[in-house]
């Protein structure tokens, strides 16, 4: 299987609304709950208004369109960064996955994926 190491640098941020959003960007992800409205995106593209906001990651795609009837990729890889001890933050869109590793542990996380056989494109 195939993982693109994606250039951006991305924020994980809480916003208020959706009025400062730059929609241009070319990455960007928005999840709305009861709770809060989250927002992962460039971070060149963060909302001046934020309730919260984390600098600092990186993220990695997972190569193709993969099939709805797909068991464990994603399982497979949190489980192989989890074990060298590195966190992640998932985000999953119609066609692929997207896994967010802080910056200091990017190169890390893809040189522990290509040793367990995943082929990191960049």
């Amino acid at each position: 299987m195939k993982i693109r190491a994606l250039a951006y640098d991305l924020t994980v941020c809480k916003v208020e609304d959706l009025m400062d959003l730059h929609t241009s960007s070319e990455i960007f992800f928005i999840g709305r709950t009861d709770e809060e409205l989250s927002l992962v995106c460039e971070t060149s593209s963060v909302p001046v208004k934020t309730i919260a906001r984390e600098d600092g990651w990186k993220a990695m795609r997972i190569e193709g369109i993969l099939d709805f009837s797909l068991m464990g990729i994603l399982s497979r890889i949190t489980t192989i960064l989890a074990d060298n001890k590195i966190g992640i933050f998932a985000v999953s869109t119609y066609n692929t996955d997207y896994i967010l590793v802080k910056e200091e542990n990017f190169e890390k996380a893809l040189s522990c994926l290509e040793a367990s056989g995943y082929e990191i494109l960049r």
